[in-house]
This record gives C-alpha cells, sequence and structure tokens, in this order.
C-alpha cells in the first residue's frame, strides 16, 4: 500500500496550520487535482504474524445510538467544533456530523455522512468541505467487499477517482477534522478481548490507506471521572482516547501535537 500508516493524520488534522489553513488548501485544490495521475491499484501484502497480545479487529460492533458535541483546542486553543450523530438506520448505523474550522474572520464547514453494517463494515461515506470563499469540494466513497472506490470533486474541475483494496471489507474511515470517527472506532474494538488489536483504515480526503493497532490501557483519572484509555498506534503517531462506561468518546489526545478533542 502506498503511505501505509497514519502519519498524515498528525498535520491534516491536529496541526494548528492546517486546521487554521483548510480553506486555503480548499482554494488550491482544482489545481492539484488537474495535475494528479491516477495511481496504480496498491498490491496486497501478505498478513504479518500477530502475537498472543495482537489481534485482529472483531467481527461484531457494538454500536449505541450517540449525540453530542467536540470541541478541538490545539495548544490550548479553541480550533474548531464538530456537531456528531451516530444513530440506527434499520438495520444499518449511520455516523453524521458538522464541523466548523474558524480562522480569520471566516468560517470552513465540513459535513459528512458516513453508513455502516452492524458489524461495523463500511457501505458509503459522503464528505462536502465548503471554505471561506464557498468554493465547494467533495469526497464520495463507496465500499464493496475489500475495495474502496474515491471520487474526489473540486468546484471547476473534472472528477478524480482511485481505488483502494484492502484484505477485510471492515475498513475503518478516519478522515481529517472528524473526530466523531474515533467513537466509531472505539465502538469497533472488542472490550471483552481488550489486549492490542489491528484495525485496516481509510484517509478519504488524503486517499491514504493503512493500518492502526489499538490497545487497551485500563481506566485512568481524566477531568475528575474514570475513563477507559486506549492508545492507537501507527509507525510514527500516538493517539489516546478515553470512553466512558456506555464507550461513548469522551476525550481525544494527542501530545506530539498538543492536541486535545473534548465532549461538550
Amino acid at each position: 500500500m502506498s503511505k501505509p500508516m497514519i502519519e498524515r493524520i498528525n498535520t491534516h488534522v491536529f496541526g494548528r496550520v492546517a486546521l487554521l489553513a483548510l480553506a486555503a488548501a480548499l482554494a488550491a485544490a482544482p489545481a492539484a487535482l488537474a495535475q494528479q495521475e491516477k495511481k496504480e491499484p496498491p498490491k496486497k501484502e501478505p498478513a504479518a504474524k500477530k502475537t498472543k497480545q495482537e489481534r485482529s479487529a472483531p467481527a461484531l460492533a457494538a454500536f449505541a445510538e450517540d449525540k453530542g458535541r467536540f470541541r478541538v483546542l490545539v495548544d490550548g486553543q479553541p480550533a474548531s467544533t464538530e456537531d456528531f450523530q451516530i444513530a440506527r438506520a434499520g438495520s444499518d448505523w449511520t455516523a453524521r456530523s458538522t464541523v466548523e474550522i474558524t480562522s480569520g474572520g471566516g468560517a470552513a464547514k465540513l459535513t459528512s455522512h458516513l453508513r455502516l453494517r452492524g458489524d461495523g463494515t463500511p457501505v458509503k461515506y459522503e464528505l462536502t468541505m465548503t471554505a471561506q470563499d464557498g468554493k465547494r469540494s467533495g469526497v464520495d466513497v463507496v465500499f464493496e467487499g475489500g475495495t474502496a472506490r474515491i471520487e474526489t470533486q473540486t468546484s471547476g474541475t473534472a472528477p478524480f477517482s482511485q481505488e483502494f483494496f484492502f484484505e477485510t471489507p471492515r475498513i475503518v474511515v478516519l478522515d481529517n477534522n472528524l473526530y466523531h470517527h474515533y467513537a466509531v472506532l472505539a465502538r469497533m474494538f472488542d472490550w471483552k478481548a481488550k489486549g492490542a488489536q489491528t484495525f485496516q483504515v481509510l484517509i478519504p480526503q488524503d486517499q491514504t490507506p493503512g493500518s492502526v493497532t489499538l490497545e487497551y490501557l485500563g481506566q485512568q483519572p481524566i477531568g475528575g471521572a474514570k475513563l477507559e484509555a486506549l492508545r492507537m498506534k501507527s509507525a510514527d503517531l500516538e493517539v489516546f482516547l478515553y470512553v466512558d462506561a456506555n464507550r461513548r468518546l469522551m476525550r481525544l489526545v494527542v501530545p506530539d501535537a498538543k492536541a486535545e478533542v473534548i465532549r461538550d
């Protein structure tokens, strides 16, 4: 796989520059997309043997209705807010959110919609990004088996399409600036088995596949409450997730980026 780890989360999701310069990035997207060449699908690599402490993601997800708001702080300063809802949709589940990123007296906006099977397998993902100047970009992903078909489009340009192939259909979407995706990830963790578990992931905005390991750290006192802690690791990034007794994501911390996501 090209860029097999999630290093871009550090710069695109949690970095102050990325959060505050989203509008500029969206405005520059047409030229970048016009210069892109279609990439060859990544070759499947044989799965590495897992230790006794490291297991694959569980076969079932413990989804539950959830709704709330996250505040994002970078270096202690407000950077964005996200209003989200995870709800049933027949036998499936949907995860929706709206993100407001404020900078330079204006605001950029993201709206997302992710549809999932009951076991966490994604079906379809849609993202719309609106810059401060009103320009819009979009990302659509259709999942079928272990294949993710991505189409990216920006105002005034032709759509750009690409496919990625995974060893499992249970792909976790972890997109830039969308923190409720980590709430979905926490639900897909096997809380009975605990230990360390590996997940195949996709960052749609970056068109980047990869994998992460999620490890149970036990209970920790956070903000006057005892929360269950998980550590997500890739090759060069650590993210700490804290959930309550109902498995709701309450806080997310990226120490290296001095970033924190807090549930109101």
